[in-house]
């Protein structure tokens, strides 16, 4: 049982830091609920 298990979870990834799909995937296990996921250039 995770902290995470059930919960729904946003992921907004930095493109010159660590991107969405990477945090997504380190999610997987938890139990979470991706419900969106984006990777935006913050300048």
């Amino acid at each position: 049982m995770s902290i995470l298990d059930g919960k729904k979870v946003i992921i907004i990834g930095d493109r010159d830091g660590i991107p969405a799909p990477a945090i997504e995937e380190c999610l997987k296990g938890t139990g979470a609920e991706v419900v969106f996921s984006s990777t935006e250039c913050f300048v």
